[in-house]
């Protein structure tokens, strides 16, 4: 049986574009949607699914959040059997373990806060940080396309894991399935303490660390099938900064974070963190174990 695509939902917009985007997913991988509701205290808070119900914002249960958020995905994607659960615990201990046998999780952004579309709300940033799948969070304006897209392209940040980066893998997966292209990006930085001020020997130290960007890019990307149209780039700057630029021309922006076992803390990474909170693109964010 395919695993399925797990989607958070609690009434707000933000999560009902990532029911949009998750059951696109599902249609383009043929997996089932599973629509998941958890929640030990929040009562529902959002005014325009409760006019699509004709209710008071007060009156929306937990049922009524599932049923809407299904019946869209099921107008939406016919296709795609679609199935829900009501669980009463906290939503991130619920969906890190939903991730267990699933292909994908996918949230919104939505916060307690003013600040949902600028930064990201506690449940997502701890799911994706604990999660053993893959976890996409819909960030940007046009968040809820998958199949078409804006702009034509999947963006993977090009670790040192080479040809065993899950990151890797997942993005040239979704590529694949998009039929778009794959920009596989390579961030270096020339060490402060190499530079020297003299004039014919200013360039060598950034022109070494550029090499090795390359080849550890080449050394990567040696085993993407030949069908993928591939884009491979080198650029100079930290990583958190060349990854949020590439965010502005890309449908998904994909980053590895390493998990350690014997480690309870957020396993996200300064890299993936940043881009949680600032990409212009929907991010996925891919276990990788150490």
């Amino acid at each position: 049986m395919d695993l399925p695509i797990v989607v958070g939902v609690d009434g707000s917009e933000s999560s009902l574009r990532a029911v949009d985007w998750a059951v696109d997913e599902g249609a383009l991988r043929g997996a089932p949607l599973r629509l998941v509701y958890a929640s030990l205290w929040e009562h529902y808070e959002g005014e325009s699914l409760a006019a699509d119900l004709g209710k008071p914002s007060e009156q929306v249960t937990a049922e009524d959040i599932v049923r809407a958020a299904a019946q869209r995905a099921r107008t939406r994607r016919p296709d795609v059997d679609v199935s829900t659960d009501v669980l009463p615990e906290e939503p991130e201990y619920a969906l890190v373990r939903e991730g267990r046998n699933a292909a994908a999780l996918v949230l919104g952004t939505r916060g307690r806060s003013g600040l949902v579309e600028m930064l990201l709300g506690s449940v997502s940033l701890t799911v994706a940080a604990h999660a053993n799948c893959p976890v996409i969070v819909l960030r940007g304006r046009h968040d809820n396309q998958v199949r078409a897209g804006t702009r034509g392209r999947v963006v993977v940040g090009v670790g040192e894991k080479g040809t065993d980066s899950a990151a890797l893998r997942f993005a040239v997966q979704e590529t694949k399935l998009r039929q778009v292209t794959l920009d596989a990006v390579r961030a270096w930085r020339c060490p402060a303490y190499e530079t020297t001020d003299h004039p014919l020997l200013s360039g060598e130290p950034a022109r070494l660390h550029e090499q090795h960007a390359v080849e550890v890019l080449d050394k990567a990307l040696k085993e993407v099938p030949a069908e993928v149209h591939l884009r491979r780039r080198t650029v100079e700057g930290p990583a958190r900064r060349v990854l949020l630029d590439a965010s502005h021309e890309a449908d998904l922006l994909v980053v590895g974070a390493r998990r350690n076992p014997g480690h309870l803390g957020l396993q996200l990474g300064r890299v993936a963190h940043a881009v949680l909170h600032h990409s212009a693109c929907a991010v996925a964010v891919v276990p990788e174990q150490v």
